[in-house]
């Protein structure tokens, strides 16, 4: 069996998500869905633009960093790359 089977590349800092300016990629992807919403509903719904974000970053305070992505990993929409599997017991540096 080969060593190199069960190496996992492990990201360098946990606490620091990418960033786009002062935006984290959760915000980024709340900003771009209101926008589309309203893009393709009109009238009301440019609101949302304003809204949506806002709700989601005052919602968001309540909860530690990346508590959106481990829902998504909870409920199996999303998998989380780059991280070891959550049955990985032995990590070597």
């Amino acid at each position: 069996m080969a060593e190199n089977e069960y190496e996992t590349k492990f990201p360098k800092y946990l606490s620091s998500p990418m960033q786009v300016l002062w935006f984290e990629m959760d915000d980024l992807a709340i900003i771009m869905l209101s926008f589309m919403m309203a893009s393709i509903f009109h009238g009301w719904f440019w609101l949302l633009v304003i809204i949506g974000p806002f709700a989601y970053t005052r919602a968001k305070r309540k909860y530690p960093r990346g508590f959106l992505r481990h829902l998504l990993y909870l409920s199996g929409i999303k998998e989380l790359n780059g991280y070891p599997s959550p049955f990985q017991s032995e990590f070597m540096e």
